[in-house]
Formats: C-alpha cells, sequence, structure tokens
C-alpha cells in the first residue's frame, strides 16, 4: 500500500516525464494529490491538488477548489494562486486584490518580482 511519499514521488514522476505543462497527465496528478490529501489533511496539498485540478478541468474548478481552504490565509502561495486563476478567469480586479495580498506576504525578492509583474497585467 502507498504511503504518502510514495504519492509524493509518483506526483513527482508524472511531472518528469513529461515534456511541458500541456504534456503532463494532470488529470491523475489530481488524483494522486486527492489520496496524498486524505492521507495527510494538509491543506497545502489541497491547494497543490486545486492547481492541478484547475490545470486538467480549467480554472474556474481550480477556483472553486482553492476557495474551501480556510487555513492558508498567511501563505503567500495560497493568494498567488487564486490570483492567478482569477486572472485566467478575466476577473481582473479580484485577481489585482490576491495578487496584492501575496505581495504582503511574499519575502523571497525573485517571487515579488513575479507578482508585482502580474500585479501590472491585471491592473
Amino acid at each position: 500500500r502507498a504511503g504518502a511519499y510514495q504519492l509524493q514521488a509518483a506526483i513527482a514522476a508524472l511531472h518528469a516525464q513529461a515534456e511541458s505543462a500541456e504534456e503532463t497527465d494532470w488529470t491523475q496528478i489530481a488524483v494522486l494529490y486527492s489520496e496524498l490529501e486524505r492521507r495527510t489533511g494538509s491543506p497545502v496539498t489541497t491547494l497543490n491538488r486545486a492547481v492541478a485540478v484547475a490545470m486538467a478541468e480549467g480554472p474556474e474548478a481550480g477556483l472553486s477548489l482553492t476557495d474551501t481552504i480556510g487555513e492558508l490565509e498567511t501563505y503567500h502561495l495560497f493568494h498567488a494562486t487564486r490570483a492567478d486563476l482569477l486572472r485566467r478567469l478575466e476577473r481582473h480586479a479580484e485577481a489585482a486584490a490576491a495578487y496584492r495580498r501575496a505581495l504582503e506576504l511574499a519575502t523571497n525578492p525573485v517571487e515579488r518580482a513575479f507578482l508585482k509583474r502580474r500585479l501590472a497585467q491585471v491592473s
């Protein structure tokens, strides 16, 4: 029976075998994250599953899942993920607010520069 590490390894293997995001088996990755989430209860795993769902089914599906997560209010990648999904849905005002919140929380200069560029695109 696969444990958390085996599930993480399977996810990494699916990423590694794909030459691009378009070739990645996002549906299978979402299934694996779902199982990992069931075993760990981690909200970060739920966020990762939401990204995989968004890639497999579209940004609305990923956003719906993301919006069920309540424990990550102080995690910059939660807000960055929401911002990207909102941007992809052309909900620019909401995306800008989420990018601003991500910027408030992010400390890495490279991540902050990226978030600033994305914020400029939707503002």
